[in-house]
């Protein structure tokens, strides 16, 4: 069982992604912002996150940046969910070092692979 937080801002997509990794087994924390997204990383330090980028407070990526930079060489996997899906996003997204980026919509089986993948690598 993985500890996995997932910061996004909309209630039904926030919930979506809570069930299905839920099921999975994983235990799911989850945040509304990036402010509450980074204070919950920083004291928890889960086994990966979820970020979507545009939220209320910081941006997802400001958090993926904030993530790596504290924890270095052993920070968690970052994946951001986001439906900014252009090249220069998704390049934004791994410049901000990010492991992996998934645009909306997305499907929740897949989500669950790409996060299994990046917990089991």
């Amino acid at each position: 069982m993985s500890h996995i937080l997932v910061a996004e801002d909309e209630p039904h997509i926030l919930l979506l992604i809570q069930r299905k990794l839920e099921t999975a087994g994983h235990l799911v924390a989850t945040a509304t912002n990036g402010d509450e997204a980074l204070a919950m990383a920083l004291r928890d330090r889960p086994d990966l996150l979820l970020l979507d980028i545009l939220m209320p407070g910081r941006e997802g990526l400001e958090v993926c940046k904030a993530i790596k930079t504290a924890y270095g060489a052993s920070a968690p996997p970052v994946i951001i969910i986001s439906a900014l899906g252009q090249q220069l996003d998704v390049e934004a997204g791994v410049s901000a070092g990010a492991d992996d980026y998934i645009i909306k919509p997305f499907s929740p089986r897949a989500l669950l692979e790409r996060v299994e993948a990046a917990l089991y690598r």
